[in-house]
This record gives C-alpha cells, structure tokens and sequence, in this order.
C-alpha cells in the first residue's frame, strides 16, 4: 500500500512484499517511476524510446548511439521526508528502497515490455516448479567479505526468511514449504510446491545481496535486533568499495540530505546482455537526496534549476510543463485510489448492524460516485477510471463487457444508488425519508467518517468530492476528518492483537488479527488514506486482498465468491494462456462485489529538468537509471 505523506511521493508502510511490486527494482519515487498513460510533451530524446504502450516495448542490448555520453555534475532530487533506516533487511518503506537502489542493486527487475533483466542473478525455469537463480560472477561486496555467492542468498533465505526468530521483510516470501538449496558456486535453485511460470512477476524471489559472514553472528544468538540496529547494514557500510550499485553512499545527514559518489566499478559496466550505455555507467559524478519538507519549497527548486527531479501536484502539470528548463512525465503506477469501507465490528457508527457488510449496499455506494467527474475534477484527467483490480492497460485487464462498470453511465446517480440501497435495508429498521435522506432506525440521518491523510490537498479534494456525492446520490452526510497517516495506521488501521489469538479461527498480525469481532482501537467508517497495489504484472499477488484469513485484511471484507478457489487455480496455472480466463473471472467478481469503493489510477507526473535524458512514460521508467546523463 502507499500513503500519501506528500503528493510528490508515495511510501509504502507495510512489508516489502508490497514495495516489491512497483513494477521494478529501485529507484521508483525519486528517479521516478509510476503513473499513468502518458501523453504530455517532454522535449528530451528519450521520451519516445519505449513509446507504444504503458508497459512500453521490448528493446534490444544496441542504443544507436556512436559514443557514451559524458560523464561530469550532480544529479540532485527532493523527497519530503527524512529515512529512519536503510537496512535491506528490515526496511519496509520505499522511499528508503528507492535511496537504497542508488547504491545497491537488487537481484533482477524487468525492461520495457515486461523483459525480464537480470541484474545480480538470471531465473530460468523449465516447467514452472523449480526456479534456478545464475548469479553474474565477479559480484563483489566491499570490505573483507570478498565475492557474492550462491552461499550468500541460500543462507539469507533458510537462516533469516525462513526462521521463526528475524521476522525480516521478506519473510512472507519464503515460507517452509520452499525448498531452496545451492546446486553450484554462483546457482541455487528454488523448488516450489506448485508450477508458477510468473514466479519473477511476483516478486518473491527478489533479494539484495548480504554477506553469509555478516550474518552468521546474529544468526548464532538469534539476535533479531542486533541484526535490525547493525550499522553495517542499516548505513550499507558492507558494501563500501564493492561493485553492487551505481553509486556509493557518501554521507548521511538523516534531516537533511544523502550524498553518493560516483562508483567506477559497477558490475553491469563489463556485462555484454545489457543496452551498450551501461558500458560506463553511471554518467554523474554525485548524485544528492535532498530532505525538503515543503511542497512550495520543492516545486521552487525545480523552477529555479536547483534541483532534477520533484513530483509535480495533477494541478500544476500543465504550469510546469509550459516551462523551458521542465519536462514533465506522466508514468503508469499499479496503486489505486480507493474509498475502503470498515466492515469490522467498530465500523458502520451511524446506528446498529453494518451496512458496508452487505454487498447490495456496497453496490450502491459504487453507484454514487461519477468516476469519470473525479478523473477530470481532482486528478486534472491525469488518471484512468478504475472499475476492478487492474489498471486498464495491463495484459490481464478482461474485455469490458465482461465486467460491471459501477459509476458510469446506468450504473451512477441517485435512482441506481438508491435503488440498491433500497434492497439492502429491506430487512432492516434503516428506511429513505421523503426528502432523500438515508434514516437510521431512531430516524436520524445517517453520518459516516471519511478519513483523509493531514496536509494532502488532492487527497482532501478527492475526499470532499465523495462526501458530495454520497450526500446527493445516496442522502448520507458524510463528515470529511484530516489525520496524520502514522496515526492512522496504528489506532484505526491495524487491530489490538488479542493477548490468547488461538481462540479465534485466526490471527495474522496487525493488519488482520481476527474476525470482525477483532477490531482497531478507534472506530472508523471509511478511509481514503492508503491506497492499494494492484500487481499488473502478476495479479496472482493481489490474493491477499481478498481473502477473510489472509495476512492483510485491515477492512474485514468477506468475499461473496470463491475467492479462494480462483487463486488456488491461477496459482496453479501451467502457462499464461491458462491464467486469462482465470484472471477474468477474479476481475468479474471483484468489480460485481465491490470490497471497497474503487475509483481511480492516478498518474505519477514527475517533473525533470529538461536536460535529463532517461525518463520514458512507461511503467518501467527507471529500470535503467544507472544510464541517465544530463545533455547539456
């Protein structure tokens, strides 16, 4: 998920799981990567290199130019918050990952056209069931800890993901039932209970790359947070004078800025299956993250120069993007913008039941708003209208006559809504009265909570716009509440842990720590606050979302339909042809069902200096940020 502590960047709070699936490996917020379609004006010459689609096109190892550029300056970027950690182990928030990435490279990611990239090691497969990971030779950490093995992840993998004792990130991507064991210096190859052929998709098999002999410390005295608060991990000092990553960190001043150096040795420099202007990458002598709090101050250094890179706010693209020295970008991202609904036992705070349990009621509320007025008056239509858990420009997205289109056309306005609504109350003491208004059984209006994140004006705008549109369309008065997303998080998002969790069918940590009965400290009633992933590469991962038991179901939803058969079959699927008629299915029920209200596909516009040359509108923009330079 992501929250919105700034309209300029989206970090996530939750497991690496999800940071995984942005589509690629690493700097996603701050070189920028995620967004939309993409259609404005850009100016640099390779805003049109992958131009075709969302997903871009595939392209070969040749760039077509006669020689490297140069290398020389700074490349400087603003975030607006400042990173507590940049521990691969333990870090679960993106903009961290994304600052990490400059320094250190994860195992693969994937180029325009969903082509696989190997980085630190390939995935190969014959029929889906087990995975061999090649690793490049030549890897090498910094320090005394010598040349990156396959020993290094087996023993990362079985000693830490696979322990009851670190609960690392990535643990919930290596659960016991796989088998992972070293079959040579530089393979290893990962066994799995059923056929996956898009396993690299999910993201699972993604790792950074530790010394086995850092870890053998802690893994002795089960010192999970030792290894958490190391500092050779958590300021990446283990790879200082390595060739992992693009860059080397520098310095850390955790208020204000990161500086990283230039690292003429980067691995991917002598490899011959990547594009030939990695050959001397990267092409910036420094590259700096500067800590700008303040929008104002952020889009000013942009303006003025002073900076490289910034999101630019849905209503100051069209400013931004008139001026000489700023290009900027629209750029597909997977996450949505949903209005979720609490359908736990705290939830619903207007009178007795919970209306948001019952799927015709759900409906209605999805009939209420008129998504494309949304698009067009929050977002400045820069953004797709969502209708179930696929942006529109994924290769799984169903034929739209497969799927209803809640919010649009004979599916939006009062008579739809109330209509619905109307079935939904039917055998309960809830009733419209003459003048519209949705009554409680006391006969009082009903009132909802709608949650917003404190200081985000596209969000607080999305907010008001909802509450309009339950009150015209379906005679609820919604009451529009700024809170600090932290805040959120932890008094209403996550539920108390019971102290005994055996006595209820399940407990799963925080973010589902029961049945319905189980609940979060405060009440709540609906929440715009975090958005979700929808996973277009491989929606198999989306599961979690929809399942009563799973480990993320902070909202309480009961899926109507089997759900949980329809990913056992995706999950078991032996080819992509066999997915699509699956995928279809899941998306059907998920847009009939309606588990929350889904509404939109935001664009990341990020503004460039206009010298910048890499950036391409495409989901996979940034995948090769090592080869940007600065045409001056």
């Amino acid at each position: 998920m992501y929250d919105r502590r700034g309209d300029d960047e989206r970090r996530g709070m939750n497991r690496r799981a999800w940071l995984k699936a942005l589509g690629v490996a690493g700097v996603t917020g701050l070189a920028g990567c995620s967004g939309d379609d993409g259609n404005a004006s850009t100016g640099t010459e390779s805003a049109t290199a992958t131009d075709g689609s969302e997903l871009g096109t595939s392209e070969g190892t040749s760039t077509g130019m006669d020689e490297l550029p140069e290398v020389s300056g700074t490349y400087r970027t603003d975030i607006s918050g400042s990173l507590a950690t940049l521990n691969p182990l333990y870090n679960n928030e993106q903009g961290a990952a994304d600052v990490m990435s400059y320094a250190l490279d994860l195992g693969y990611g994937f180029r325009p056209g969903t082509e696989y990239f190997p980085q630190l090691y390939d995935l190969t497969t014959d029929g889906g069931d087990v995975w061999v990971a090649s690793l490049r030779e030549g890897l090498q950490f910094g320090g005394d800890y010598g040349e990156v093995t396959a020993e290094d992840f087996v023993y990362q993998i079985t000693e830490l993901h696979q322990s009851d004792w670190a609960a690392t990130a990535d643990a919930p991507s290596w659960p016991s039932e796989l088998n992972v064991e070293r079959t040579g210096t530089y393979e290893f190859q990962i066994e799995l209970p059923n056929p996956n052929p898009l396993y690299p998709e999910t993201y699972d098999p993604l790792l950074y790359p530790i010394p086995k002999a850092l870890l053998e410390p802690f893994v002795g005295e089960q010192d999970a947070q030792g290894l958490e608060n190391n500092a050779e991990l958590t300021e990446l000092q283990f790879v200082e004078g390595g060739n992992l990553g693009a860059y080397s960190l520098e310095s850390w001043n955790r208020s204000s800025n990161i500086t990283f150096t230039r690292n003429e040795n980067y691995y991917l420099r002598e490899a011959e299956d990547v594009p030939d202007r990695f050959g001397n990458a990267p092409y910036f002598e420094e590259l700096e993250v500067q800590v700008t709090q303040e929008q104002a101050a952020r889009l000013g250094a942009l303006e003025a120069g002073q900076t490289d890179s910034v999101a630019v706010p849905p209503n100051r693209v069209t400013e931004f993007d008139g001026m000489d020295g700023v290009d900027v970008y629209q750029i597909p991202q997977p996450f949505n913008e949903v209005c979720v609904y609490n359908m736990r036992d705290n939830g619903w705070t207007a009178g007795p039941g919970n209306l948001f349990q019952k799927k015709k009621f759900r409906q209605g509320l999805g009939c209420a708003v008129n998504k494309q007025a949304l698009v067009q008056g929050v977002f400045r239509d820069y953004a797709q209208v969502q209708y179930t858990w696929q942006p529109q420009w994924s290769q799984w997205y169903p034929d739209e006559s497969e799927i209803m289109q809640f919010g649009t056309g004979d599916l939006y306005g009062p008579e739809a809504t109330r209509s619905r609504i109307r079935e939904a109350i039917s055998d309960t003491d809830y009733s419209y009265g003459n003048d519209g208004q949705l009554l409680t059984p006391s006969g009082d209006q009903v009132e909802l909570s709608l949650y917003h994140s404190a200081g985000q004006n596209t969000e607080r705008n999305m907010a008001q716009y909802i509450a309009q549109e339950f009150g015209d369309n379906a005679g609820i008065q919604v009451n529009v509440q700024a809170i600090d997303g932290t805040q959120f998080t932890n008094n209403y998002w996550q539920q108390q842990v019971p102290d005994d969790p055996s006595q209820y069918e399940w407990s799963n940590g925080p973010y589902n720590a029961g049945p319905r009965e189980v609940t979060s400290a405060n009440p709540w009633d609906m929440s715009v606050v975090f958005g979700l992933n929808t996973y277009p590469l491989n929606p198999t991962t989306a599961s979690v979302f929809f399942s009563r038991d799973s480990s993320y179901n902070p909202y309480g939803y009961y899926p109507s339909w089997d759900a949980e058969e329809l990913f056992q079959r995706a999950n078991s699927a032996a080819s992509e042809e066999e997915l699509q008629p699956i995928f279809t299915e899941i998306f059907k029920n998920v847009a009939e069902d309606q588990p929350m209200g889904m509404l939109a596909f935001p664009a990341d516009t990020v503004g460039y200096s206009a010298g910048i040359v890499g950036p391409a509108e495409n989901f996979f923009s940034g995948w090769n940020f090592p080869t940007w330079y600065r045409n001056e």
